[in-house]
């Protein structure tokens, strides 16, 4: 039991310490985005700090996945009655894990390719407009608005690139596990629903519309994009950005909702975990 809580605690320590170091690096970092203070002089420094940056924000996002981990193992080792538990439990087998595998690689391509991490431009050669060489790539420590410096620039083909930017990239993390989380749950309850063990069809059904809010704000900036040309798309990004992140407590709440329906009158969870 002590053990439990051990991981318990840690699991929900690292979590809190991740989300805690990306804000902070966040916050740090705009005090290096006013053109009028740089200088030649400082411009290999804020290069350093910027490839810091990123070195940090990896750390972050393995001490979150890390406690995640922890944290799931440790209430569906104690089985208690809550609906994290539930959540837990519901998760925890082969099957759910393979659907959160391939929702979340496949959401995160998705959100590559409309957020404009994932860049191609046909009509642009890379090597004539740009000087580039292929391949090649390099951090752009400045400047721009708060969350989208430093930005990292890959240039995979004449057309098509990656575009790297802080804030889309820990929204796309993010984003992308609550989507796999919630199919991953609906998955499991249309299951549920199919035995006839109290939960509608219907219901299950719902689970996996609302497990991807995002989708209609994308397909939005897809089709104004692809009509009014790169221009007016490159400048939806940051209005992609905002939509997104206002969906995040939609996908937080939603496998809450779900998983009310996937407890039993006295509690406990319909399904039992397995390997």
């Amino acid at each position: 039991m002590l053990e439990n809580q051990a991981h318990s605690h840690g699991g929900k320590k690292l979590i809190v310490l991740g989300f805690a170091t990306i804000a902070i690096i966040f916050i740090l970092y705009t005090r290096y985005q006013n053109p009028e203070l740089i200088t030649p002089d400082s411009i290999d420094s804020i290069q350093r700090i910027a490839y810091g940056f990123y070195i940090i924000l990896l750390a972050a996002f393995g001490a979150i996945m890390y406690g995640i981990y922890l944290y799931h193992r440790e209430k569906v080792e104690k089985k208690g009655k809550d609906i994290a538990t539930i959540i837990a439990l519901t998760t925890w087998n082969s099957r759910s894990r393979k659907v959160f595998v391939m929702t979340f690689v496949g959401y995160g391509i998705f959100f590559s390719l409309v957020s404009g991490t994932l860049v191609y431009q046909p009509e642009v050669n890379f090597v004539t407009h740009y000087g580039a060489t292929i391949p090649s790539g390099f951090v752009s420590p400045c400047c721009d608005e708060p969350g989208y410096m430093p930005k990292i620039i890959v240039y995979l083909t004449e057309h098509v690139g990656l575009q790297i930017i802080p804030i889309n990239l820990v929204l796309q993390v993010i984003v992308s596990y609550l989507v796999g989380l919630n199919a991953s749950i609906a998955v499991s309850a249309y299951a549920i629903s199919k035995k006839g063990r109290g939960m509608s069809t219907v219901g299950a059904a719902t689970g996996l519309f609302i497990a991807c809010p995002t989708c209609a704000g994308t397909f939005l900036s897809i089709f104004i994009g692809t009509a009014s040309g790169i221009a007016l798309s490159i400048a939806l990004t940051q209005l992609q950005t905002l939509f997104i992140a206002i969906s995040i407590p939609v996908l937080l709440v939603t496998p809450f909702v779900m998983a009310k329906k996937l407890r039993n009158a006295d509690g406990s969870c319909k399904t039992e975990p397995t390997k």
